[in-house]
């Protein structure tokens, strides 16, 4: 696990606080690392004990057998898991989160998922003398390592505002845009967005391609002007190259619009460009290519 986080990243001075981590996976387990590396004292659980061995080898800190033992005296807890039925499991119930938070302290979300399940672990949170914070992240894998996600948060202002400093260990913008289930709701909006850019993309690579053009000298004059966009400055070569081990995988691209999908039924959004692209990414699906990064649509196009 060595090298799991960007060692020359640097932090805001703030106050430390004791604080817990659900979920060391490819998100969770380096800003569980930007929180210890911070000077907050964290403890973390994950499902998989070898996992929170190693990340206590290296980070220091502390573990605990279930959620509920982590949580206990935290000011804030952070969780990253899943998918609606994992954060439910983590939380609820007598080893969840929820059960071991003393009256005041934070749950902040960091899964992707629903906007109605943060609405619920809100209600449920409040109930409890608690306060939840849905703060799905944008920034992929290298964002985690590097210290530099993009947090949309939902929610009430004053845990935001607790939990926000301390969230700025792992990220370089924390952002409340609304009540509960806000956060996720931003969320879906920039999965629409990577989603219509990385096709054009792979289509725009594809075209050039057949028509005899040089694609890597193309996506450097193009990407000085209209055209530009993250997608391409990080991920146009590599799709030329035929590269995609770069993160955020098509299995989880899916799980994301279908989350995206399923809001648009609720709320009559009109999404048919999402729609065809998420029966893209089941395409690629279908060719063995889950664990492919996203920018693995120009696959179907060779």
């Amino acid at each position: 696990m060595a090298d799991s986080i960007n060692t020359t990243r640097s932090y805001e001075s703030t106050t430390p606080r004791r604080v817990a981590f659900i979920g060391l996976g490819v998100m969770g387990l380096p800003m569980a690392g930007h929180l210890a590396r911070a000077g907050h004292a964290v403890t973390v659980y994950n499902r998989s004990p070898a996992k929170v061995q190693s990340w206590v080898a290296e980070f220091g800190g502390a573990s605990a057998p279930t959620p509920a033992e982590a949580a206990r005296e935290a000011d804030a807890v952070f969780v990253c898991v899943g998918n609606d039925d994992d954060l439910r499991s983590v939380l609820l119930g007598e080893t969840g989160a929820f059960a071991g938070m003393k009256a005041g302290a934070i749950l902040v979300d960091h899964t992707t998922a629903s906007a109605e399940v943060a609405r619920e672990m809100h209600a449920a949170a409040r109930s409890r003398g608690l306060h939840f914070v849905d703060a799905p992240v944008s920034g992929g894998q290298a964002g985690a390592v590097n210290g530099q996600l993009t947090v949309m948060c939902g929610g009430d202002a004053e845990p935001f505002e607790a939990m926000k400093p301390v969230a700025l260990a792992f990220a370089r913008a924390v952002t409340r845009v609304g009540e509960p289930g806000a956060g996720q709701l931003a969320k879906m909006v920039n999965q629409i967005c990577i989603a219509g850019l990385v096709q054009g993309l792979a289509e725009a690579i594809a075209f050039g391609a057949r028509a005899g053009l040089d694609m890597k000298q193309v996506l450097d004059v193009i990407g000085k002007g209209a055209a530009q966009s993250w997608q391409m400055d990080n991920r146009g070569k590599t799709m030329v190259d035929d590269q995609f081990n770069f993160g955020f995988a098509v299995d989880w691209m899916r799980k994301d619009l279908g989350l995206v999908l399923d809001e648009a039924r609720r709320n009559g959004a009109q999404l048919p460009v999402t729609a065809l692209v998420d029966q893209f990414y089941a395409d690629v699906q279908g060719m063995d290519g889950g664990r492919w990064d996203t920018s693995s649509l120009i696959k179907r196009l060779r």
